[in-house]
């Protein structure tokens, strides 16, 4: 995120150097390595070495995060399934899937798109979905975690008045409305 981090072909280089010369190695990652974790590569890459591979996987953000908030990403009559994309490509670009998510009333979790946040609302905002709850979870299950609630048209303003950042996940869908501030956020619109 905000962080320098290291290149993936630095990362593999490093696995298979250290698994020849030291035997073991452990590869630690933060959420499921199958997830956008690219768990999937580095085992096709130590592979070709010859280097056995043994996996643990974790469990998302996108599952974990909300499920510590007690949001449900599938409600019965509310939604029946959830997608979980990347906000952004390798080459930057926003991923097409979120067009695609955007016709569903699936709820859509994004991960590693908060700096494509005003591009996200747009594709809601031309299908007229403008007060459809979406969620921001800013540090998820850190001390200094932040959760910013909304609607399509005002969730711009609220992760600026709140100073959103990376890392942050977003959350859209009926579902959001379920979590326990939600309704807080309904009476404050009415109230304008």
């Amino acid at each position: 995120a905000e962080q320098l981090s290291t290149s993936q072909d630095e990362i593999n280089r490093l696995l298979v150097d250290y698994a020849l010369n030291y035997g073991h190695v452990v590869r630690l990652k933060g959420g499921d390595p199958f997830v956008f974790g690219r768990g999937g590569e580095e085992i096709d890459y130590v592979q070709q070495y010859g280097i056995e591979t043994t996996v643990v996987p974790g469990i998302s953000s996108a599952i974990g995060l909300t499920g510590l908030q007690q949001l449900p990403l599938t409600y019965r009559g509310i939604s029946e399934s959830f997608w979980v994309i990347t906000g952004s490509k390798s080459d930057g670009s926003l991923s097409t899937d979120l067009y695609l998510a955007a016709e569903s009333k699936a709820t859509v979790v994004v991960l590693m798109g908060y700096g494509k946040l005003a591009e996200i609302v747009e594709i809601y905002r031309q299908r007229n979905l403008h007060n459809l709850p979406i969620a921001l979870i800013q540090n998820g299950s850190l001390p200094n975690e932040k959760v910013v609630l909304g609607t399509i048209d005002n969730i711009l303003d609220e992760s600026t008045e709140k100073r959103v950042g990376v890392p942050a996940i977003i959350v859209i869908g009926e579902v959001v409305a379920k979590h326990r501030s939600f309704q807080h956020i309904k009476e404050k619109a009415l109230a304008l």
